[in-house]
């Protein structure tokens, strides 16, 4: 099944949906508009190459690492607000879902939480990168993040001819959390630092072949346990890789990935070569958390971790499947940061 389902996505063309390079080759492909690719990917006989052929190869590699292994990503950023982009994210879950790997997908929602907020009349500030969440606007957020977006997100999943089923952070005590305390002690309010996941809920699910779409919202511990919490969507998604021991987490990003001073892309770091760049002021500002969610998932067990740029039509399939079987990515889609 899991050959038919491979011939199936290279036969419709999807694999020249996104650019793929073939570390082995200088050549790149490229998606073109004609009236039959199939024939023309398969029969071009001006390419000497083959490139459909090269492509092929390079994502039945991928595929082979990664079949019955799981991938935790975090959905954000214009990948979630542009019509066109979430369209092509639905599609590359469930592309992958019929290629054998197991996907849980963890979503923020920010601007729409911000949106609700203004309709409702009910005020919020940040405090070092962090939404201050009173009890009003936690409902605000369980309700923005719950309902519409977590429904939108797995239905688009199904639609696109996946199985997808949308959980908030409380169901089952799927994320449960202790009150986070902010390090210049300032009160967030309910802010949750995520203590423990469910595995075995996520596990069920994913043994059936359905994509989990969990949504940042958790629940309290012990005494706590009817207290909802508002949930830094990366750091659940590091929180939940790590726990599932998945192979490979992506958080989806509105920016390039990690760069360098003379303002290069640097496609692979490991977790000292972080600190380095965080040391000598390379890495910094908002870039510093995106690392440090990356780094913390690593070292919870992630075998590779990525700061993609969701900005790039069908990014998903691209840094998990066009760099074959070493797992690295495209390495033009982002930063994968390893051990």
């Amino acid at each position: 099944m899991m050959l038919k389902n491979l011939a199936i996505l290279l036969s419709l063309g999807a694999i020249n949906a996104f650019t793929i390079q073939n570390p082995k080759s200088n050549l790149i492909s490229q998606r073109t508009s004609v009236a039959n690719p199939t024939a023309t990917a398969l029969f071009d006989q001006a390419d000497p190459v083959n490139q459909f052929a090269v492509n092929a190869l390079t994502v039945a590699d991928a595929v082979s690492s990664l079949a019955g292994e799981t991938i935790v990503i975090k959905y954000g950023g214009n990948a979630m607000t542009s019509p066109e982009l979430s369209k092509g994210f639905c599609e590359d879950i469930a592309a992958l879902q019929k290629l054998g790997i197991r996907v849980v997908v963890v979503h923020g929602g920010g601007p729409q939480i911000a949106s609700m907020l203004e309709k409702v009349a009910v005020e919020s500030r940040f405090e070092g990168g962090m939404r201050v969440s009173s009890k009003e606007v936690v409902d605000v957020a369980e309700m923005v993040l719950c309902g519409s977006v977590n429904k939108q997100i797995s239905s688009g999943i199904c639609s696109a001819g996946g199985m997808a089923i949308g959980l908030s952070g409380r169901d089952a005590n799927l994320l449960q959390c202790e009150k986070l305390l902010n390090k210049d002690g300032i009160d967030l309010g309910n802010v949750g630092d995520v203590k423990s996941v469910n595995t075995d809920l996520l596990e069920d699910l994913l043994d059936l072949g359905i994509t989990p779409v969990v949504s940042p919202i958790g629940t309290g511990i012990g005494d706590e346990k009817d207290v909802a919490y508002n949930c830094n969507a990366d750091v659940a998604a590091g929180r939940i890789a790590g726990e599932l021991m998945a192979s490979r987490v992506l958080f989806l990003t509105d920016i390039a990935g990690v760069l360098d001073k003379e303002m290069k892309l640097l496609k692979e770091l490991s977790i000292q070569d972080v600190n380095d760049l965080i040391a000598d002021e390379t890495i910094t500002g908002g870039m510093i958390p995106k690392v440090s969610y990356a780094t913390d998932a690593i070292q919870l067990g992630v075998k590779g971790a990525f700061i993609t740029d969701g900005r790039v039509p069908h990014a998903v399939l691209n840094e998990i499947l066009a760099g074959g079987a070493d797992g690295k990515g495209s390495g033009q889609g982002g930063t994968i940061i390893t051990m």
